[in-house]
């Protein structure tokens, strides 16, 4: 997969353009700082599952390790900057979320919930019509960001197939563990 190239027909899609970069990177002050809230119900939620919750404590420190992880993502989100690194970026965390097991029907309905509690924040601090554009640009880029974990999903399990892995989740994690093994993050 070419991370750029998925990345501008992404923007096209979605119509994400530099207007909305540029309101995404204003608000980064605005939400940065939500970034610890919205991580501990993301973990809050994914622990209520059993299966997802092994996955989460089965390392010691996992889940102190990710609430990091996570603020600098969210951050990212807010960066105004989505270029070819950022979409590497975005394809390694897909790869890393599917070598662990964790699949898209724990991760779509997750990203469901940073969604839904920057969307209330936007709503609250936000007074008059910009509400409408930073929220436009907010569902863009989360757009974005969910494809680009399909996609890394979607090429993992293809490899994961091709290597002669027959259930679906072991070609899911094997074809993961292989392109990151391999470099081609």
């Amino acid at each position: 997969m070419d991370s750029g190239a998925l990345l501008d027909l992404l923007k096209r899609r979605t119509g994400f353009t530099e207007a909305h970069a540029a309101i995404l990177r204003d608000l980064g002050t605005l939400m940065a700082p939500l970034a610890p809230e919205v991580a501990l119900a993301f973990y809050d939620y994914l622990g209520r599952d059993e299966e997802l919750g092994d996955i989460l404590h089965a390392v010691p420190g996992r889940v102190e390790r990710l609430y990091g992880t996570f603020a600098r993502w969210y951050g990212e989100l807010f960066s105004g900057v989505y270029d070819r690194a950022y979409a590497e970026g975005r394809r390694r965390i897909g790869l890393v979320h599917a070598r662990l097991g964790i699949g898209p029907r724990a991760m779509i309905p997750a990203m469901g919930i940073v969604q839904e509690l920057s969307l209330e924040h936007l709503r609250t601090a936000l007074r008059g019509p910009e509400v409408y554009s930073a929220v436009e640009a907010f569902e863009k880029i989360i757009a974005i960001e969910i494809a680009f974990i399909e996609e890394s999903y979607l090429e993992a399990l293809a490899l994961g197939l091709s290597l002669g892995h027959r259930d679906l989740k072991e070609a899911l994690a094997q074809g993961a563990a292989a392109l990151l093994q391999a470099g081609h993050t």
